[in-house]
């Protein structure tokens, strides 16, 4: 699924990147820019992929990034707030944005900065999250299914969201390790709106999450990899462009949306947070990683949708028409974005799936 890139493609993406810009950081010392993003989520240089990084300090040789990952937008959030890390650039998703925008906790962008924003298409600007396009770039966007093994998920158990139910398949069923994910896959079964805040709907979902659980193998975000590839695990649900690198390595796995109930449809942007102490080289990353040729090969690796057209041209072509990573309309129009809850509910959310987890 995944392409391997030829060698003048590759050489001609770091050609294309040596012309420095006018307002490009001062020569006469090092600067440490530290980028702080999900897992697997930039092309580094594996299976004859562009190395994105390598590539910018390439261009820009007077800047070394400092690359480290976090497996949820929550985990990412807590280490933020409590000024537990300092970082420059990070990669949240649409309500994590809008939340962190709402408590201060971003940096308006100097768009000087970033001449490449205007290859993003129009669809992907003025989003709730962000709706002024003052804190945040988008950098890809997705789907959220179910992952199943071939091998022993019969098809005839695929009808929605129950499936993680299905005592046919205890101990080999994965649950997301954060709250918005599990109780989001609870309210699309529930048929409540994945923005509700009305507190007894979401009991309602603490209590269906807790009849789920002894069928529960584990709680993963990134471990879902190993225990996926190597046939631990028969089930998860999860985001669509990790299922496809998951199947580079498994082709038994297969990848399902459940339309009738509804899905998780996500962006997840690029922005800078209060504490960065390099905006302007993290403005330069960004805007790095907006240049059509950099994103579709970027793109490529990862497996996600690329919110800018203009990089499809340089993507693999089977996967740009590939269902899983770009569907149908008629299929994304069963999709919905989780909003920005107020913090008390955020709270409220979290505290019940922790009473879930540890009951």
């Amino acid at each position: 699924m995944r392409k391997l890139f030829v060698i003048f493609l590759v050489c001609l993406l770091l050609c294309g990147c040596t012309v420095q810009p006018d307002n490009q950081p001062d020569q006469s010392g090092t600067i440490t820019l530290n980028v702080y993003n999900w897992g697997q989520y930039i092309a580094d240089g594996s299976d004859d992929s562009l190395d994105v990084i390598a590539a910018f300090e390439e261009k820009y040789p007077n800047i070394h990034v400092n690359y480290s990952t976090f497996d949820s937008n929550e985990i990412m959030y807590t280490k933020l707030a409590s000024g537990g890390i300092t970082v420059d650039v990070i990669f949240p998703s649409d309500y994590m944005v809008a939340r962190m925008r709402k408590e201060g906790m971003l940096q308006e962008l100097n768009f000087d900065n970033i001449p490449n924003y205007k290859y993003i298409d129009e669809t992907f600007k003025n989003l709730p999250c962000d709706p002024e396009n003052k804190y945040s770039v988008p950098y890809t966007w997705g789907t959220v299914g179910i992952i199943y093994n071939t091998k022993y998920v019969d098809e005839e158990d695929l009808v929605g969201w129950e499936l993680l139910w299905n005592e046919k398949y205890a101990d080999k069923i994965l649950m997301f390790d954060n709250s918005r994910d599990a109780f989001g896959i609870a309210q699309y079964l529930l048929g409540y709106s994945v923005n509700t805040t009305d507190e007894k709907e979401l009991e309602h979902c603490a209590q269906l999450l807790a009849e789920q659980k002894p069928l529960v193998q584990q709680y993963v975000m990134d471990q879902i990899y190993d225990l996926m590839e190597n046939e631990e695990a028969w089930i998860a649900p999860y985001y669509a462009g990790d299922y496809l690198t998951m199947a580079d390595v498994n082709e038994d796995l297969g990848f399902y949306l459940p339309e009738n109930q509804g899905f998780n449809l996500f962006t997840d942007s690029m922005c800078i947070p209060f504490c960065a102490k390099e905006k302007e080289a993290a403005e330069l990353f960004i805007n790095f990683l907006c240049e059509p040729e950099i994103a579709g090969a970027n793109m490529d690796w990862i497996c996600y949708g690329t919110p800018i057209s203009a990089a499809k041209e340089f993507m693999d072509p089977e996967m740009v028409e590939d269902p899983v990573s770009y569907p149908a309309q008629e299929i994304l129009e069963h999709g919905t974005s989780y909003d920005y809850l107020p913090p008390s509910f955020s709270r409220f959310v979290e505290n019940l799936f922790l009473k879930v987890r540890i009951s």
